[in-house]
């Protein structure tokens, strides 16, 4: 972000209470771009015994990951996690637990996990390329990002 976007003034670095941020110089405006986490929702999502990872389009071939998305405006993060399991999988979705919320911090997320069982045939949307079904004792957690939240539902289940 370059311009205000209240004034078109140019941004400049300022101390904003400690925090180096991105602000509107001029004295007649007081914008502030704070960069604020996005919060996105992701599902665990299990059909039949398997969990499901999928793979986006333009990932590598070997990537695969849950389902997630961004929030839309109005929706609660519960409403969110079973919108994109329709749209993503074709699945209807029922919430069995939220597993925590994750910071994401390399791309300034906020990931609220939910487990999710689903049921139907798997339909991929047009964000997908590919899916897999895992057994939950075969799943391998990422050390990133929705992987950590894999890792504390695989170590709940077993307790």
């Amino acid at each position: 972000m370059k311009y205000c976007p209240l004034c078109a003034t140019d941004l400049k670095i300022i101390d904003v209470d400690g925090t180096q941020r991105l602000s509107c110089p001029s004295n007649d405006c007081d914008y502030v771009y704070w960069d604020n986490p996005t919060p996105v929702v992701a599902g665990i999502v299990e059909l039949d015994d398997s969990v499901i990872l999928v793979r986006n389009v333009g990932w590598p071939e070997k990537m695969f990951g849950l389902i997630a998305g961004f929030l839309e405006k109005g929706e609660t993060p519960e409403e969110g996690i079973l919108r994109e399991v329709r749209e993503e999988l074709g699945l209807e979705g029922q919430i069995q637990d939220f597993v925590g919320y994750y910071p994401f911090y390399e791309l300034n997320q906020l990931l609220l996990v939910f487990h999710v069982r689903a049921a139907g045939e798997i339909v991929l949307g047009k964000e997908l390329e590919a899916h897999k079904l895992i057994q939950a004792n075969a799943l391998k957690p990422w050390p990133f990002g929705t992987g950590l939240a894999l890792k504390d539902w695989l170590e709940a289940r077993k307790e």
